[in-house]
């Protein structure tokens, strides 16, 4: 069995920001589950051989069961624990399958057992997992729960929920649901309500004397996921009224099927990793899949358009945030192209709303699950801080009212990723349609990079947690990029001579810029004052889109110095402290055309995720000197890790 432990945290229950949930131990039974979000969310296991009483996940209850092997993959993660005889495996598998975004969007987990015996003797095998009622509660004084059971097509049914149910109640950041059900299905064991046991809540479990598998199905409904500028939608699935139950069905039905799909999927996926980075890269891309597409909420708008809501994890909460989006579409541009529309969809709505009368796009759309106006340097932000507390209804406000404070705001930052990602998303898939419907908009986005990209004055970027910085060498290059992306959109809808005009004013920058940023040894700097240096991350797209806009001897250069600043970790996002992105290293990776050097660029990152005393889902920001995390837990942007798939898928293509 290939083995892809060694992560930070080992994902088990993965499918949105509230539906997520990880071992942070470095065994199972080491520490009890939590959410992403570190709050506990503790599930009880036991196994029990001929009476001998043990657990296989959490630390409560008897004696762990020995662990002899764990196995994680983009989609399953496997404990296979021996004890008395008996070879116990139990895998748990989210089918988020790309090219099935009705599958993609069921928040339903597989959780597999196997029981062998080893010894060629009879044993009695008995087993369970127990969900408390805190999986259905955000407060710590967990209020009363509904708690049935029914059964229907041979398989068993177990759910619970709140007794007052309060869909979409609140916002925030390390938050975890207030509302909905758990449910348990199986064909092959008992559900019940765990009797005699200290907590509230539902059990599966199993008793046999013979060899063989079980298979229990953990689904969530939350009822209603988003409340989209005033109308609650429920999940994709659901979008034409499909129940979570029927959705537990079909997933039994097509259980073989669907658990198949998956294989092939890791296989395939993980073989083109090694591909094109050996088994550290493979590390990585695995520790990033389910992590990165569990960070948002698919759901679909009144007219059937697919919706794709990032959460910023660890960050504020902002749900549907640009400059998250941004570095996360690499992943989503490989199969789902649409995907990236969807998290472009609800910005574009609120730009054209009367409250955003700026000439830049905005920063997000509001503080998950409320979109109802960006929440990101608004003036009523103090109000609406705390975790818990529904952000003002600001798409309501007229125009003349002044919502926000431009100083926190990243206007260059902002309007030039969603060119790109609009512009990208055309790329992967042929269909220019929603950037053809907002042209206007862009145009408007487009001429304030002409205006202010350039140069760019002291305000912030994606790297906010940096501060302000004036003259930002990247910020500028992603502004040439923007500018470009346009040019390249309006060739696609048929508008060559804009286009071409567009094309002429990006050559234009960019030679200017590699003039002004190029220090006499060679590398870039961090400011246009010759400061410092950084990763120009942003130039990747001039590689992708073919604009041919640098020079090669420009990559070879930046990417030689980048080596001699290479810490025991990783390579640091600038000059001013040890820390780094990781989604953006690997877009400087990506870069390369020598293996070798990508190798030396993700091997750093992978002995990070085997190493970091840090046990947390993949942390996108950590100090490449000790391998701590910095904070940003589960986040989305971990899609830029797919970054060097998609240049090999393209120039492959192209």
């Amino acid at each position: 069995m290939k083995n892809y432990s060694s992560l930070p945290a080992v994902p088990l229950f993965i499918h949105d920001p509230f539906f997520s949930l990880w071992d942070t131990g470095v065994l199972p039974t080491a520490a009890d589950v939590r959410h992403w979000s570190d709050v506990e969310k503790p599930i009880y296991s036991y196994v029990s051989v001929d009476g001998q009483l043990m657990r296989f996940l959490g630390r409560s209850g008897k004696s762990p069961m020995k662990l002899v092997a764990e196995n994680v993959t983009p989609l399953s993660s496997e404990y296979v624990m021996e004890e008395y005889g008996v070879r116990f495996t139990v895998k748990f598998t989210s089918p988020l399958l790309l090219d099935d975004l009705d599958v993609l969007s069921a928040p339903i987990t597989y959780v597999e057992f196997k029981t062998e015996f080893t010894d060629g003797k009879p044993h009695r095998v008995s087993y369970g997992l127990t969900f408390p009622d805190k999986h259905c509660s955000a407060d710590a004084n967990v209020p009363p729960m509904r708690i049935d059971f029914f059964e229907s097509k041979g398989m068993k049914y177990g759910y619970m929920g709140q007794l007052r149910q309060k869909p979409v109640s609140g916002a925030g950041d390390k938050i975890t649901i207030d509302w909905g059900y758990l449910f348990l299905a199986s064909a092959d064991g008992e559900i019940d309500d765990a009797p005699g046991s200290p907590h509230v809540g539902i059990r599966f479990f199993k008793t046999t004397e013979e060899e063989g598998t079980a298979t229990l199905l953990v689904g969530y409904d939350d009822t209603a996921s988003i409340n989209y500028f005033g109308r609650l939608l429920p999940a994709y699935y659901a979008r034409n009224g499909k129940t979570i139950t029927e959705a537990l069905e079909e997933f039994r039905v097509r259980k073989d099927e669907i658990l198949e799909r998956c294989r092939r999927f890791d296989n395939d996926l993980l073989q083109e990793a090694r591909e094109v980075g050996g088994a550290d890269y493979a590390l990585i891309v695995t520790a990033a899949y389910r992590q990165t597409i569990a960070a948002h909420k698919l759901v679909a708008d009144g007219n059937g358009d697919v919706l794709f809501i990032s959460k910023e994890d660890d960050s504020n909460g902002c749900a549907a945030t640009v400059d998250v989006s941004y570095p996360s579409v690499p992943l989503f541009l490989l199969a789902a192209p649409e995907l990236v529309r969807g998290m472009c969809r609800p910005i574009l709505k609120f730009a054209k709303m009367p409250i955003w009368h700026y000439d830049f796009a905005p920063h997000d759309a509001g503080r998950y699950p409320t979109l109802i106006g960006q929440v990101y340097a608004s003036l009523r932000r103090p109000k609406l801080q705390a975790d818990g507390v529904t952000p003002a209804p600001l798409y309501l406000y007229p125009a003349e009212f002044d919502a926000y404070d431009f100083k926190k705001q990243m206007p260059v930052e902002e309007s030039a990723n969603m060119l790109l990602m609009l512009a990208a998303a055309g790329k992967a898939d042929g269909d220019f349609a929603l950037a053809g419907e907002n042209l206007d908009l862009l145009r408007t986005w487009c001429r304030y990079l002409l205006e202010y990209g350039e140069d760019p004055g002291e305000q912030l970027c994606t790297d906010d947690f940096a501060g302000h910085l004036a003259r930002n060498v990247n910020l500028s290059a992603k502004a040439v990029m923007g500018i470009a992306a346009f040019g390249y959109i309006l060739n696609a809808i048929g508008k060559t001579e804009e286009a071409e005009e567009y094309r002429k004013k990006a050559e234009s920058l960019a030679e200017s810029w590699i003039r002004r940023a190029t220090s006499p040894e060679g590398h870039t700097y961090l400011t246009f004052d010759g400061i410092g240096w950084s990763q120009k991350y942003n130039v990747v797209w001039d590689k992708l889109f073919g604009f041919d806009l640098f020079p090669e001897s420009f990559y070879e250069k930046e990417l030689a110095f980048y080596e001699t600043k290479q810490n025991e970790f990783g390579l640091p996002l600038d000059s001013r402290a040890a820390y780094t992105k990781s989604d953006w290293s690997m877009w400087v990776a990506a870069l390369s055309k020598d293996r070798a050097q990508f190798s030396r660029f993700a091997a750093p990152m992978a002995k990070y995720l085997k190493e970091t005393p840090t046990r947390v889902p993949f942390s996108d920001w950590y100090d490449t000197v000790t391998g701590t995390s910095e904070r940003f837990i589960a986040r989305s942007v971990q899609g830029g890790v797919f970054m060097p798939l998609l240049m090999k898928k393209w120039e492959k293509r192209d």
